[in-house]
């Protein structure tokens, strides 16, 4: 049965940015028929003049923010049972149950995709099921077991790429897998497969990771992905020097990052705030700086269209391209802020390394060549890198920007991916205690240091 495309929709968002993205998404998949209000207390205007099929809304917003408009609309006879999602850059698991408790329908958490919308209209209307996690049914053949590995178009995840490439052309034979790669378009499809099973690992942001295995979702983290690798750029669209201090520059403007459970919104929150603006997502407390959520490779597009952007912090080659074309300038590299930082880690199902530990150790040694590999032939890996972040050419990546990248002495470094407890207590616990983002976990139950012991020895 297929979702009628006429059916009325209202959107609810604060930011004129991500109201203009709805409607493009939306209509993208389909959907023409969408109102949109700029607020909880709008929505309710705009429900009382005219009919609502379902309700999409952003959770912080003034006046009356998402979870205020989802309480108004359960209480309402006449509109309780319309259907609701809650489509938001409050994407930790925590705030997912509250929004299911409040009787929300589903839950998108930014940043998102057209399609990732599509589906969950389409949940909300019974069309497509819900799929609960599950193991992911896997091939064995002359005892080397599919090994499937989902990453996204960022350098963080390059020695994926090059463990990949030497397998494909016979530079190592390994005996106890095959490996598939599956190259996805933002963090929430890693997310999805990885708490689903779908996939047996995943590159993913380090803060992601621990939260999932916060709310008891079966992985564990085994190395380090990379260390350093973030840029944060300033937008072109200002003369600067018309501007006394970057904390008048910055104040009342948006910046970009590309997740709340990242290691980019920590890192911008302590550089504005240690500049002595109030940066976050809008809501009851008080900010100056307003961080949106938006997905990586838009980034440098809304920036040079939106003049309310001043900045994004992003992984690369995605920074360094949009200063290349001039959309941008730099403002710092991450390891200004935090030297050796973590930020991708490599998380896996406990179920494959219960199942495949002879597999694992090799995945794990391999892994860690490569990112030698990365350091020690940066020419040759800008080429492999080309192919494996931009299969689809979408990005325009150059091998001589991505060259760049991996030559930057203060850029992303692949050489040392064992996995540093007291680096990722210092995220939980800034993200944690400053940030008020995400629960305090046992990282000694999280992190599974046995493979990364073996493959780092030398």
């Amino acid at each position: 049965m297929a979702l009628d495309k006429n059916i009325s929709i209202l959107v609810a968002d604060d930011s004129g940015t991500m109201r203009i993205m709805f409607k493009q998404m939306l209509g993208k998949v389909g959907f023409t028929n969408v109102e949109l209000a700029v607020d909880g207390l709008d929505a309710t205007k705009k429900l009382n003049e005219q009919k609502a099929d379902i309700i999409i809304s952003d959770w912080n917003m003034p006046n009356m923010d998402g979870m205020e408009l989802l309480e108004w609309v359960r209480s309402n006879e006449k509109y309780k049972k319309i259907p609701f999602i809650m489509a938001t850059a409050q994407g930790d698991k925590s705030q997912q149950l509250e929004v299911v408790k409040a009787g929300g329908n589903g839950h998108v958490p930014k940043p998102f995709t057209e399609d990732e919308l599509k589906v969950a209209i389409e949940v909300c209307f019974g069309i497509k099921k819900e799929v609960i996690e599950e193991s992911r049914k896997r091939t064995v053949i002359d005892g080397k077991v599919q090994m499937k590995v989902a990453h996204i178009q960022i350098t963080d995840h390059l020695a994926l790429g090059i463990l990949k490439y030497n397998i494909e052309k016979g530079v190592v034979k390994p005996k106890y897998f095959d490996l598939e790669t599956q190259c996805l378009p933002g963090w929430n499809p890693v997310v999805q497969l990885l708490e689903k099973g779908d996939v047996d690992a995943a590159f993913v942001l380090a803060p992601i990771a621990m939260d999932l295995f916060a709310f008891d979702v079966k992985i564990k983290l085994v190395l380090f992905a990379h260390k350093n690798g973030s840029t944060f750029v300033r937008s072109k669209n200002y003369n600067y020097d018309d501007y006394h201090s970057l904390k008048e520059f910055y104040k009342y403007k948006v910046v970009d990052i590309p997740h709340k459970m990242s290691i980019h919104n920590m890192l911008a929150h302590k550089f504005l705030t240690e500049l002595g603006l109030k940066p976050g997502v809008p809501g009851k407390n008080a900010i100056d700086v307003r961080f949106e959520v938006v997905p990586p490779i838009k980034m440098p597009g809304i920036m040079k269209e939106n003049k309310d952007v001043g900045g994004f912090m992003v992984a690369e080659p995605i920074a360094s391209n949009a200063i290349a074309k001039g959309i941008g300038e730099l403002q710092f590299i991450s390891t200004s802020v935090w030297d050796n930082h973590p930020c991708c880690v490599v998380a896996v199902r406990n179920e494959f390394i219960e199942k495949y530990p002879d597999a694992m150790h090799e995945f794990a040694s391999l892994l860690v060549q490569a990112g030698k590999f990365v350091e020690q032939n940066t020419i040759k890996a800008s080429v492999i890198a080309v192919s494996f972040l931009d299969p689809e050419k979408k990005l325009g990546l150059s091998s001589n920007v991505l060259r760049k990248v991996l030559e930057e002495p203060n850029g992303i470094k692949m050489g040392d991916l064992y996995p540093v407890l007291e680096d990722l207590d210092n995220i939980q616990r800034y993200m944690h205690d400053s940030m008020n983002i995400g629960k305090l976990i046992d990282l000694e139950k999280f992190v599974d240091l046995r493979f990364a012991k073996q493959a780092c020895k030398s």
